[in-house]
């Protein structure tokens, strides 16, 4: 039988590859991020609904400034590292993000903002909830004239070299 020329012409069909793009005005995401950022009284500016989007899209994340970068200059979103870093501040003034620093590593930026309990991974240098959070567990008294307006809890990890290891 001959080939239709549906056939052939659906064979020689160029593959269609999607590109990411993000819509920091219309869509439904950007909706939502402009109102939230309107609830703690910052302007909806393009670089702010286009941050927000990407850090509260998948809910709770820990990113660094520059991951944050790299994945906005992956979507094409024309910002700059200084925009990144400086967004990122008003966030946390904002209330919107939480800033861990951890001593001899980078800044972390925590769209969780409650107190909780994290794992530092100093090999994968990778910051992550723990599963239970431990600070309702402590049994904390402030100094007289002083309360307690958050606990932070971080535990570092490392590999223990015992991978290879068969247990015996």
């Amino acid at each position: 039988m001959a080939a239709t020329g549906q056939e052939s012409s659906s064979a020689t069909a160029e593959r269609i590859v999607a590109k990411p793009t993000y819509d920091w005005k219309n869509g439904a995401l950007a909706r939502l991020v402009r109102g939230k950022l309107r609830e703690v009284e910052l302007r909806p500016t393009r670089q702010r609904v286009s941050l927000a989007s990407l850090l509260f899209v998948a809910g709770d994340r820990h990113v660094t400034v520059d991951q944050l970068f790299a994945e906005a200059k992956a979507l094409r979103m024309p910002l700059s590292r200084a925009t990144v870093y400086n967004t990122l501040h008003q966030f946390v003034a904002a209330g919107l993000v939480r800033e861990i620093a951890l001593y001899g590593s980078k800044v972390w930026y925590d769209t969780k903002t409650g107190s909780h309990c994290h794992y530092f991974d100093e090999d994968e240098a990778v910051l992550f909830d723990m599963p239970v959070d431990l600070t309702s567990q402590l049994n904390i008294t402030p100094p007289r004239g002083k309360k307690i307006v958050g606990v932070d809890i971080i535990v570092r990890l490392a590999d223990d070299g015992d991978e290879g290891r068969l247990e015996g």
